[in-house]
């Protein structure tokens, strides 16, 4: 008899109506993501962790791009709500996210990379300061002490803990922290890249770079190529975030490796768990803060500076690249955004076991 079903489906092509049986149980078993930078290769991996655990349950993810902006993370957030996901994964882009009338209402939240102050839901996040704070610390043991730092965008948890492990470390050595060695950046490559020209080009240059993120670290790379400088025998260089194509740069990054796909699948874990259990959920009003260690790697990019190795060291005074020149725009100038409300909305993963529900 079962078989006989099974080729009847097979033959009609039959698709049971997802609409109707969400009325049914209260539930659409999809999955609202929302990431600040989709184009960022960590928030790739993070959401292959999600995916992966979503669809071993049944669930589908919606994943959608803020574009680092708070007030479109909001709309998106009501968008979702609209739509009657069953729970919502956040990496913000607001510093603060209070229990709002939305946060109070069901779909729970669980933030994940990015700890918003006042959030009271599940978090799953990297400890920060101490990564950053061991990548400084190689720096120095390197024998560096004119070490500069780009950092992200200080209303976030990574910005402001990146930069605050970076100053532990060199205050510890009873390094001078000079401000004109710490630019801020916004984790894109254009900000890298204008960082990385601010200080490269002072009288008295670092002879060591910490870049707070993976892109970033690539706009520093593209100045030191215009700049004429080389890596690591001019300016020693350590990143922030591990990929595959750090493996093909030449020299191979040192860097901080964050356990991007595990944090995924915790943070999936972790929303699973309180959509399985609403009411409990409610009733504790507390959410699980899960924080997950991250590896420094090194490598090639950092080596002792000139000063000690015996490497003559190059003249600070250096060319200006063309794309810095006035009235030419930048050769990494992000395109326009889409006016485009629905294109938010990036990526719908559907399970085959929910459409054969």
């Amino acid at each position: 008899m079962t078989r006989r079903v099974e080729d009847a489906i097979a033959t009609l092509d039959y698709h049971p109506n997802e609409v109707a049986r969400s009325l049914k149980v209260n539930r659409t078993f999809t999955i609202g993501m929302v990431v600040p930078d989709v184009s960022n290769l960590f928030f790739n991996d993070i959401f292959l962790g999600v995916e992966t655990k979503a669809r071993r349950n049944g669930f589908s993810v919606l994943l959608c791009d803020s574009h680092e902006d708070p007030i479109e993370e909001r709309d998106l957030l009501k968008t979702l709500v609209s739509r009657r996901v069953d729970g919502i994964l956040l990496a913000s882009a607001q510093s603060e996210l209070t229990e709002s009338r939305l946060a109070r209402r069901r779909p729970p939240i669980v933030c994940f990379d990015r700890e918003p102050a006042g959030f009271k839901g599940g978090v799953v996040v990297v400890d920060n300061v101490v990564a950053a704070y061991q990548a400084a610390r190689h720096l120095i043991d390197l024998g560096h002490e004119r070490i500069a730092a780009i950092a992200g965008p200080q209303t976030t948890l990574t910005g402001s803990g990146r930069i605050e492990g970076f100053r532990k470390a060199l205050q510890e050595a009873h390094i001078p922290l000079r401000e004109e060695y710490i630019r801020p950046g916004g984790f894109s490559m254009e900000s890298g890249y204008r960082a990385a020209l601010e200080f490269l080009r002072l009288p008295n240059p670092p002879t060591a770079v910490f870049a707070c993120n993976n892109r970033m670290t690539l706009g520093l790379m593209r100045a030191l190529k215009n700049l004429g400088l080389t890596c690591p025998q001019d300016v020693s260089v350590c990143g922030f975030d591990d990929f595959d194509w750090s493996e093909l740069f030449s020299p191979r990054l040192t860097t901080v490796v964050q356990p991007s796909s595990e944090m995924g699948e915790l943070a999936m874990e972790m929303l699973l768990q309180v959509v399985e259990a609403p009411d409990q959920h409610l009733k504790s009003r507390e959410g699980n803060r899960v924080v997950l260690k991250a590896e420094l790697r090194v490598r090639e990019s950092t080596a002792p500076p000139a000063s000690l190795s015996g490497h003559p060291q190059q003249s600070s005074t250096l060319p200006i690249p063309k794309s810095s020149e006035a009235g030419k725009p930048s050769a990494l100038e992000p395109p326009e955004r889409s006016s485009v409300k629905e294109s938010r909305i990036l990526w719908h993963s559907e399970t085959s076991e929910s459409r054969e529900r």
